[in-house]
């Protein structure tokens, strides 16, 4: 089986491309990674995804370990032979999940300790249960146990989370060295190439997100990505706190932004340095009616698209664009049809898919700041809907 590898292939500026290669195949960097958080993207089927030009899928940890349970997976033969789906996969630890559930967990230096929202039963999810679940679901990519904070946070709290954070990843990585020694009896090893990447912490506090990046750095992992941000900050302290962590981060290494974010969040996270996304946005949004268009958001249960006979976006080759009208996309919303989230679904995920298609092809030809302006200046063309 491969391992994993990165190589870069191109820049202009702090802008990256590159080729991460993983046991089940290649991903152009920068890339976005639909969000199929059950082993499937709500809305659409992995041949929708493909016929998109989807190269990875992210999965869930927390979710998959409770349902339907990481040893029934790992006894299907590992995650992707359980979902059909043949290309890259990478899951999260689960720790933003415990960060939402507020009011059902605890966190000490062991782990994370909650209830479940399936059921109320009683579970913890330590640094080594995470990377344990992960080896048996069989991602090409497994993310270490982080404590993720709300926005805002005082910085002493963010330094005593960071430092947490740090502790756990030694623990994560040493047992992720065990388990690929054979040294872990018990636990399927389901893809023997799996990688797994560190996370950067610190909330919004330059310092801590350096010293944060350069001792995980030192821990020495495949790759490394940055979490704890998309929680309530603005968007100017966020570009601001991934401009100032990047430096710190190996330049041959992927660089993973966790959870983010609008187009103008990836054109812009792009430009300082970053290779990978994923986000739940564009296809929560295409459930509740909110469309991505090369002029904006538009919000097709408005009364206005009643009898807008124009395609959604007439810049856009999706099938959604070339075969809907916005009056048929606004009557299936309106009448909450199972196509309304389909439709909607095809069209954002490929209008994000796209727009990091068109980013990579302006990084190779040495026009992504052109590319950068233009994109912000299609996107404020018009208001956007209410």
């Amino acid at each position: 089986m491969s391992v994993f590898d990165f190589s870069l292939t191109h820049t202009d500026g702090r802008a990256r491309r590159g080729r991460m290669s993983t046991p089940h195949g290649d991903v152009e960097t920068p890339a976005f990674m639909p969000v199929g958080t059950q082993g499937a993207v709500k809305g659409v089927t992995h041949r929708d995804l493909e016929g998109l030009g989807a190269e990875i899928l992210l999965s869930n940890t927390y979710h998959l370990y409770l349902r339907p349970g990481d040893d029934l997976i790992a006894r299907r033969g590992g995650l992707h032979r359980f979902i059909g789906w043949s290309k890259p996969i990478l899951t999260d630890s689960g720790g933003y999940q415990v960060f939402s559930l507020s009011n059902r967990r605890t966190i000490d230096e062991k782990g994370a300790h909650f209830r479940s929202h399936l059921d109320g039963s009683s579970h913890s999810l330590t640094p080594e249960k995470a990377t344990d679940i992960q080896a048996q679901l069989g991602s090409d990519i497994a993310m270490v146990l982080d404590e993720c904070l709300a926005y805002p946070s005082p910085e002493d709290l963010a330094r005593r989370s960071m430092e947490r954070t740090l502790r756990w990843a030694c623990r994560a990585r040493d047992r992720f060295l065990a388990l690929r020694d054979g040294l872990a009896p018990g636990v399927t090893v389901s893809n023997p190439g799996q990688a797994q990447f560190g996370i950067v912490q610190g909330s919004v506090f330059p310092g801590l997100r350096e010293e944060s990046a350069r001792q995980t750095v030192e821990i020495g992992f495949e790759a490394y990505a940055i979490g704890g941000l998309s929680v309530g900050e603005p968007p100017a302290e966020m570009y601001d706190v991934v401009s100032r962590t990047t430096p710190f981060l190996p330049e041959d290494r992927p660089r993973y932004l966790m959870g983010t974010g609008t187009p103008e969040d990836l054109v812009e996270s792009v430009a300082r340095g970053i290779d990978l996304f994923d986000c739940v946005l564009p296809t929560r949004n295409a459930r509740n009616g909110q469309l991505f268009t090369s002029v904006g958001k538009i919000n097709i249960k408005n009364a206005r698209y009643a009898e807008d006979d124009r395609p959604l976006d007439p810049a856009c080759g999706c099938y959604t664009c070339r075969t809907c009208s916005r009056a048929y996309l606004r009557h299936l919303f309106q009448a909450n049809e199972i196509n309304s989230s389909t439709l909607n679904t095809l069209h954002n995920l490929h209008f994000y898919l796209d727009t990091l298609r068109k980013i990579r092809d302006a990084i190779a030809f040495g026009r992504f700041e052109s590319f950068r302006l233009a994109l912000h200046q299609s996107l404020s063309r018009q208001p956007h809907d209410s």
